[in-house]
């Protein structure tokens, strides 16, 4: 069997986030959205429909095989009503609800044909009429899931809470029983891990070092860093490879960014390789407690979210300095460098260099030279391919 991801019209629904990446490669819970389809079908290979631009970084896939492909729409989550439909698909039929296509099962050879196109056509199949499933449309999505993902998550997830862990004997760990710590993970005296409402999940490699207080349901990914004293709410992932301190509430982070020092980050969703200076903080929740509107990054018109706590969406690569302060429903895009003494604008595009409410654009070649500096502290390299999805970003931006 074979495995294939696309995405359909909401996608531009999850930029900034998914300017950089297919929404497939977001992360809810512990894991990636293709993480847990991987995990769940356990396909002999993968692949994806990937937009033109993000080619260079996700390179397109192949179907070598003559097998018969599960196409699944990457804005759905796995849970076992759906895999059960799905697995009982019969070859050129696919499930819809209303006008969105679900998943479809087809040959191999009109698999191949999709993705060399770069688009499915679902016309042909025979249409299955499905009940609606477990599906993100809007950012905002991401943080108000993101507890249920991570108690789905961490229950596939595999633990070893004896081999090369070490937890110190002053450590408090509430309801041992629902939280996994991973191989080589560290826990420091005076860390509290309370699991009595939610799985706490630890990750191969990680470090919760002393002091720190966390509260499930949480998820503290491969090779990521608590630091010292740091307060970890219920419903927050800190994806892979991160460094977080401070005070952080029902929130993602995507893989490399950093928010080393105190302030406070809430209902917000933070991409990939984003440094948040000392004493950032996220205003999530209005004085007069009303709902919070932000900025539609395509149509760049204000729409109504309808919840009462939303903090900021970040886009990869963008850094704050000490003492910045982002106001409720701030969208920033991607490679933004915000620097201001008083409160940034709500919304930020992608390549700005932000004053005290002056914005500019960042320069492609400054952009790089931090984005290389970063990269390599983790040991990562920024590749030619890489420099040309930000190179289409910063043309579409200030074209």
């Amino acid at each position: 069997m074979h495995l294939c991801f696309f995405e359909d019209e909401l996608t531009t629904n999850f930029h900034p986030l998914t300017l950089t990446r297919p929404v497939d490669d977001l992360r809810i819970g512990i894991c990636t959205i293709a993480e847990k389809w991987q995990r769940a079908l356990e396909p002999e290979s993968w692949s994806r429909i990937v937009r033109p631009e993000l080619k260079t970084v996700f390179p397109a896939s192949t179907i070598t095989d003559s097998k018969s492909c599960f196409w699944i729409n990457s804005r759905y989550l796995p849970d076992d009503v759906l895999l059960e439909k799905i697995r009982n698909l019969d070859e050129g039929t696919c499930m819809q609800y209303e006008d969105t296509v679900i998943a479809a099962r087809v040959d191999a050879s009109l698999s191949k044909k999709w993705i060399k196109n770069g688009n499915p056509d679902f016309n042909s199949l025979l249409v299955l009429r499905s009940s609606e499933f477990e599906c993100i449309t809007r950012l905002w999505d991401l943080f108000l899931k993101n507890g249920g993902e991570i108690k789905s998550d961490v229950t596939h997830m595999t633990h070893n809470d004896t081999e090369d862990v070490s937890i110190s004997s002053e450590a408090i760990l509430q309801n041992r029983s629902e939280i996994y710590i991973g191989k080589g993970a560290t826990v420091e005296p005076g860390v509290i891990l309370i699991a009595d409402n939610g799985p706490i999940y630890i990750g191969p490699g990680a470090t919760i070092m002393a002091g720190a207080l966390i509260k499930g349901p949480a998820a503290i990914c491969e090779k990521a860093t608590v630091n010292m004293g740091a307060k970890i709410y219920p419903d927050t992932t800190i994806g892979p490879v991160c460094k977080v301190g401070g005070e952080i509430n029902n929130s993602i982070f995507h893989s490399y960014s950093n928010k080393g020092h105190d302030g406070f980050v809430g209902n917000s969703l933070i991409g990939q390789w984003c440094n948040l200076g000392a004493d950032t903080n996220t205003s999530n929740l209005k004085n007069n407690y009303s709902t919070i509107r932000i900025t539609n990054w395509n149509s760049r018109q204000d729409i109504e979210t309808g919840q009462q706590f939303l903090g900021t969406v970040m886009g990869d690569h963008t850094k704050t300095a000490i003492n910045t302060q982002l106001n409720t429903g701030t969208i920033c895009g991607v490679n933004c460098n915000i620097f201001a003494g008083d409160f940034p604008p709500k919304f930020i595009p992608s390549f700005s260099w932000v004053g005290s409410n002056v914005i500019q654009p960042y320069k492609l070649d400054k952009a790089y030279e931090a984005m290389q500096a970063m990269m390599a502290r983790r040991d990562v390299e920024l590749t030619d391919g890489y420099k040309s999805l930000m190179q289409h970003l910063f043309n579409k931006e200030h074209r």
